[in-house]
């Protein structure tokens, strides 16, 4: 059968309906063969009551198939490029086929398909038709037993652990899902096991299983899992529902981690982690990811989503609740800026160009295209808000009933919301808009002061996007705090609800205070406020909300760098303000780092971009360094007393108070290197005991163009580590300078460990360079033409993933007319060639407009 690249059709969310059939019973068999595994499958259906009728449609792709039978009897279905129909009786029935795969030649990793000899699959979202016939879709949900049948040692699958013997592993799923959620593993692989006791008192076994030679690097994935499901039963009354849980580690994964019921596959580098070889943003990575993927088991698993267009009824969620608990273990403060810089530097770009969808989209060619940060982190926000909205007594209460009616089933935003409506009484049909209108809406502020009020005018707008010319007005949760001029905080926290297009709030108060306005980023919105050039240093010396704080610190920064952009010196007060702040040892050191770290080149260009202007990335680079240059010499008596601090003795450990004390170090190794030439980075690097300490000297290195001999000490020692090497590629790809980015991102593409069909290596070298602002959009138009090159390549080896890559093109427009007609010249490229996937044509279409 062919690969399903026909000519793209649009699947809209107006279109639903449900499917005809509900299946009883799901028995499936494999017989595993690299180049031609046979898969067996029974499915016993009986017509839908709630449904239609309508033809019979299994869903497949690269499918041979071998047989097919109705009740016993040999049939001939009709086949078609992406499935099969056939005529079947008019009441209950069992289907059963049998086909073949190659899971060997399966480059795309969707389905079944070998990983250095393992066997893996990946479901979501519509991998499962790659395996067996079926109705792939996530409304359609069944009991499933799995039978594997090879001689290799370890053979895993969802569910329960049943019969074993020689050359065959039965495991039984009692809790029905749909088929992105099925999985199996057989390989060769060792395991770290553990128990966990329930609330309930009952015990289940925990395991996560490597390739022989990783088996010292699970330590902390299991700690991190113990740790997600004491969480999820304090916090949301959760209780884990098999006897068994699995974590597989796999190299070759197009994304982080899947949550298969009971058994997670996750990227390695989301698993394997010691002191040596992981550094601790890595560590803090896959404590979140376990907990992403363990928190699925209710809120995505349990409760699925009924069709693709609710993806974020169950991401949004998970990530909200995984941030729940990062900010309950690590800190919320510090997780909530680390959230919201994500966030704003991601997702805001996306919602301010040609790749803008709303939270719940409409329609969609490849649903793989919209795993993107508005359907996860913006959708989380949504969440956020309603939360606040609605306060933590009425959230708790929604959710309890959320999982008590629609567990076992595919849920809507609607079911969804009406949990809320029913459990506050509160009408959330203007909330509602969050999930249909995308864009970021923009919250303007003016203050007037008159006779001891004091008065705050709200007013929105929300720009026009791809397919949403005109927008209503959102519900928008203004978290505001006032201060008086000594820094007292006189109104705390209080939440203003902005629901209108313009509406006013007054507070009577004997002296005219300072705002802080939009705490705890309460919501995803630009904020627009002709604040006073004094006020910025204001906040951060006084305010008690973290987030206004830090967003005090980058107002300055932000100011500082744009007046390198305008050839303005930079105000001599911006350094005194931060250095009150360093100083204090009543913050944490965590807490300090983030006061100490700048805006990002991208979210320089995207500011000047929403202000009108044409960003210059070779511009950007040059003030982004001047500042940095600037800070190292205003606070070069401070910062050698701070990256003292960061020297933690003793064994490597990841608690919050040791990264704490690591990043607040590091963040001033890295100013410190631009006054003393890279010395103490050089010592830092020769003494460094764990894998942090080491990648952040290399960085600090390489920033100042030195480091050449402990870039290649790194690479002789880490060659034989595929995820430490990932490191050493991507370090190089994003921070070499523009002149030579382009060259460094080819040089390494040549190089022999560059194994580019490997998502992880792909990203670290090509991901990496263009994230190199300056670099990617070389104005000769050569970094364009390097990664269009390479996305073609991959394109006819993982669609999926080549779609995902192509997103580096999305904000081509904003910058001036030579970069935009080289850039689109490639686009075009990319469009016109033959053979394009479905995938990758969506995203280019969409970003060419």
């Amino acid at each position: 059968m062919a690969d399903g690249t026909a000519d793209p059709r649009t699947i809209h969310l107006k279109d639903y309906t449900p499917f005809p059939w509900t299946i009883d019973g799901v028995d499936l068999t494999f017989a595993l063969a690299p180049r031609g595994t046979r898969v067996t499958s029974r499915l016993r259906f009986r017509p839908n009551p709630e449904a239609r009728p309508g033809p019979f449609f299994l869903h497949g792709e690269d499918l041979r198939l071998i047989e097919a039978r109705i009740d016993g009897q040999p049939v001939s279905p009709r086949i078609a490029l992406e499935g099969l129909t056939c005529d079947v009786p008019d009441g209950p029935f069992t289907w059963e086929s049998v086909v073949e795969i190659d899971p060997e030649a399966n480059t795309r990793l969707e389905g079944l398909y070998l990983s250095n000899g393992m066997y893996c699959t990946q479901c979501e979202a519509e991998g499962f038709r790659r395996i067996t016939f079926y109705p792939d879709r996530p409304d359609v949900m069944a009991v499933f037993t799995t039978r594997i049948e090879s001689d290799l040692p370890v053979l895993l699958s969802n569910g329960n652990p049943g019969e074993r013997s020689e050359g065959v592993a039965i495991w039984h799923d009692p809790w029905p899902k749909p088929a992105y959620l099925f999985a199996l593993v057989a390989g060769d692989l060792l395991a770290h096991r553990d128990r966990f006791t329930t609330m309930t008192g009952r015990e289940v076994d925990l395991a996560v299983w490597v390739r022989p030679g990783d088996e010292g690097k699970c330590a902390w994935a299991m700690e991190s899992l113990k740790a997600s499901m004491r969480w999820d039963e304090e916090t949301y009354g959760r209780e884990y529902d098999l006897d068994v849980f699995n974590i597989v580690a796999v190299d070759d994964f197009n994304m982080g981690a899947m949550e298969n019921k009971g058994l997670n596959i996750f990227n390695s580098s989301a698993v394997l982690a010691s002191p040596e070889t992981a550094t601790d943003a890595n560590y803090e990575r896959i404590e979140a990811i376990v907990a992403h993927e363990y928190f699925h088991n209710w809120t995505g698993n349990r409760i699925t989503c009924r069709d693709w267009f609710q993806l974020s009824l169950k991401e949004g969620l998970t990530v909200f609740r995984d941030a729940q608990f990062t900010g309950d273990l690590r800190g919320r403060g510090v997780k909530r800026i680390h959230d919201a810089a994500a966030l704003r530097a991601g997702q805001f770009r996306e919602d301010g160009g040609p790749l803008a969808h709303p939270v719940r989209p409409e329609s969609f060619v490849e649903i793989n295209n919209f795993y993107t940060m508005t359907v996860y982190e913006k959708g989380a926000e949504v969440i956020g808000m309603l939360k606040r909205l609605v306060g933590d007594e009425g959230y708790r209460r929604a959710l309890d009933l959320y999982f008590a009616r629609h567990d076992g089933q595919a849920a809507t935003v609607e079911d969804w919301l009406q949990v809320f409506e029913d459990a506050t009484g509160r009408d959330l049909s203007q909330f509602k808009l969050w999930y249909s209108q995308a864009g970021t809406p923009r919250l303007r502020v003016e203050e007037r002061w008159e006779e001891g009020r004091y008065t705050l005018d709200l007013s929105q707008t929300v720009p026009p996007t791809p397919g949403q010319p005109t927008k209503a007005p959102m519900v928008i949760p203004v978290a505001v705090g006032l201060l008086n001029p000594n820094g007292d905080e006189v109104v705390p926290t209080t939440v203003l609800e902005l629901t209108g297009e313009r509406q006013s709030f007054a507070f009577d108060l004997p002296t005219r205070p300072i705002p802080s306005i939009l705490r705890d980023f309460s919501a995803p919105v630009l904020l627009d406020r002709d604040a006073p050039e004094e006020e910025a240093a204001f906040l951060l010396a006084h305010d008690t909300d973290e987030f206004n704080r830090w967003e005090a610190a980058q107002t300055l920064a932000r100011r500082a760098i744009r007046a390198r952009l305008d050839g303005r010196n930079i105000d001599p007060a911006w350094a005194p303000a931060l250095r009150a702040v360093l100083r204090d040892d009543t913050l944490s050191p965590a807490y300090r780092a983030t006061i100490l770290a700048r805006p990002s080149q991208e979210e320089t260009a995207q500011a000047l971009h929403g202000a009108g202007l044409t960003p210059d990335p070779l511009a950007i680079f040059r003030a982004h360094e001047e500042v940095a240059e600037h800070l190292a010499h205003a606070l070069a008596d401070l910062l050698p007393g701070l990256h003292d601090q960061g020297q933690v003795p003793g064994p490597y450990s990841p608690d919050p108070d040791s990264v704490g004390r690591r990043s607040l170090g590091n963040a001033a190794l890295m100013l410190l290197s631009r006054t003393d030439v890279g010395a103490r980075a050089r010592a830092q690097f020769a003494g460094a005991a764990d894998m942090t300490q080491s990648v952040a000297a290399l960085s600090a290195l390489l920033l100042v163009d030195a480091g050449e001999a402990e870039l290649q000490a790194f690479h002789d020692r880490w060659s034989g580590d595929r995820l430490v090497m990932d490191k050493w590629f991507a370090l190089q790809a994003s921070l070499a300078r523009p002149e030579e980015a382009v060259a460094t991102a080819e040089r390494l593409t040549r190089h022999p460990a560059f194994v580019w069909t490997n998502p992880n290596r792909f990203r670290s070298v090509l991901g990496a360079f263009a994230g190199n602002l300056a670099g990617f959009h070389d104005p000769s138009g050569a970094g364009y033409r390097l990664l269009a090159d390479w996305l073609l390549r991959l394109d006819g080896a993982n669609p999926q993933f080549a779609a995902r890559m192509s997103g580096a093109f999305s904000t081509w427009r904003r910058y001036d007319a030579d970069r935009q007609a080289l850039a689109e010249a490639e686009l075009r490229r990319i469009q016109s060639a033959p053979g394009l996937s479905r995938d990758l044509s969506e995203m280019v279409a969409r970003m060419l407009g």
